[in-house]
């Protein structure tokens, strides 16, 4: 069993931390956007790292459950991650899972991990922060402690506009594949598909994914939002979507999946915005779209979960965020003894909300219809040494890619498209989702039309 440090410092923000650490290969970040409860994490300098390619013959999962370990009791006096791996999963890997001769995005891993014995931990209820280390007695503990507590002296670069110019797919095109999948739908053969669009564009001249990061902490923090810097790649996602929990209840693990579907734009003034948002919580048609991944999520959950396991102990709570209204649900299950993280990962990836339902058919369809996706609706994810977990769904995420000339950048943003979709409401929902980060971006538009704007009640 290996050791564990821990080591109490006065509050920094996260961000600020994240700043001073952003720019170097395999820094990762998870910022929760709640300022009142919660954990946030900022990890580098991995002990460890595995970068599966398309090509690569080994099962992923299989490849995570060796770099992650055999799980081992938490030390009570540390916080909910005490170190263990973290990373992406590519929404691509579903086609490793299960096999559909999908299309595959160059150049993005199926999985990129790396084991983490030092890290920082932000407990935001009562403002302080955690240095953590783990090693092979208590004094290598300590001094990987004492590593990651150094990272809180270290001063914050500074933020440079990401000045991005982005240009969407076309609008139009985007309405004409809507109203194939409805017609498919009508046809039988699936019953739901969530269907994305694209932004593409370069940031300007010195400008970093750090910055888009930053931006987006201080503009629209976000309850899932997370980071992950690569050599010549990055992640910056802020999420508003759990994909799947872990945590450990004495000898039992028990899962939890937090589903958005249903989707209303904020309004102008507090009326509008209320009577949004009371439309929406009364939408026959965003409740149907909702509970359709909900019993999707169920099936999945149930692949792990003994019988009778799973359950469903909230449905269609409204949640608020900046740009849109949102309908979550809660589905919950106990897995079976020896069921593992990686168990479940294999069971529900990639997460059921950016899918469809049934899942295969509808993965299939999206794909005729949008290419491959990369790391975009896939998820990022820390696994802790004790075997919980916690993960989100890549939404309201920008992947970049650095060249000689800087650095891309694309974004997507998604509708859950339904019998009852009309295309120019899904288009204007793309919309409405995209518009924080684009905001962040500096871009100046969400893709509509000249003379159009997102009708906001």
């Amino acid at each position: 069993m290996r050791a564990a440090a821990f080591l109490e410092a006065t509050w920094r923000a996260p961000a600020e931390v994240l700043a001073a650490l952003g720019e170097r290969p395999w820094t990762i970040g998870f910022l929760t956007g709640d300022a009142d409860e919660g954990w946030s994490y900022v990890a580098a300098e991995p002990t460890a790292e595995i970068v599966l390619a398309a090509d690569d013959p080994r099962d992923p999962l299989a490849a995570l459950a060796e770099l992650a370990g055999p799980a081992q009791p938490l030390d009570p006096a540390g916080p909910p991650f005490q170190g263990g791996v973290a990373g992406l999963l590519s929404y691509d890997l579903g086609d490793r899972l299960e096999p559909m001769e999908l299309p595959r995005c160059a150049g993005w891993p199926d999985l990129a991990f790396a084991r983490y014995d030092a890290l920082l931990a932000f407990d935001h209820a009562r403002r302080r922060v955690i240095a953590v280390g783990r090693g092979g007695d208590a004094a290598s503990a300590r001094a990987r402690a004492h590593v990651s507590l150094g990272w809180l002296g270290l001063p914050s670069s500074p933020e440079r506009p990401p000045g991005a110019i982005i240009e969407p797919d076309s609008p139009a095109a985007y309405e004409t594949a809507v109203a194939e999948v409805v017609r498919r739908i009508g046809a039988g053969e699936i019953f739901q598909a969530n269907l994305a669009r694209r932004w593409r564009g370069r940031l300007a001249p010195g400008a970093r994914p750090l910055d888009l990061m930053l931006r987006l902490a201080q503009s629209s923090p976000a309850p899932f939002a997370a980071y992950l810097r690569l050599a010549d790649r990055a992640v910056v996602s802020n999420s508003p979507e759990r994909f799947l929990s872990l945590s450990r209840h004495g000898q039992h693990l028990v899962a939890t999946a937090q589903p958005i579907k249903g989707t209303a734009p904020r309004g102008e003034t507090a009326e509008a915005d209320a009577r949004l948002a009371a439309a929406l919580a009364a939408s026959a048609k965003d409740r149907a779209e909702n509970l359709m991944i909900v019993d999707l999520m169920r099936n999945d959950l149930s692949r792990v979960c003994g019988p009778g396991e799973v359950t469903t102990p909230e449905l269609f709570r409204l949640a608020s965020f900046p740009n849109v209204h949102h309908l979550v649900s809660t589905v919950t299950g106990r897995l079976r003894p020896g069921a593992s993280a990686v168990d479940l990962l294999r069971a529900a990836f990639p997460p059921g909300s950016i899918t469809g339902a049934p899942k295969i058919q509808a993965m299939k369809v999206i794909a005729q219809r949008e290419g491959a996706r990369g790391p975009f609706f896939g998820a990022m994810a820390w696994i802790g040494v004790d075997g919980a977990m916690d993960s989100n769904v890549l939404i309201r995420t920008a992947a970049l890619v650095r060249d000689a000339g800087g650095w891309s950048v694309e974004a997507r943003a998604g509708a859950g498209i339904v019998a009852e979709s009309d295309p120019q409401a899904e288009r204007r929902e793309t919309e409405a989702k995209i518009a924080s980060l684009l905001e962040a971006l500096g871009s100046t538009g969400a893709g509509r039309g000249p003379d159009e704007r997102l009708d906001r009640g």
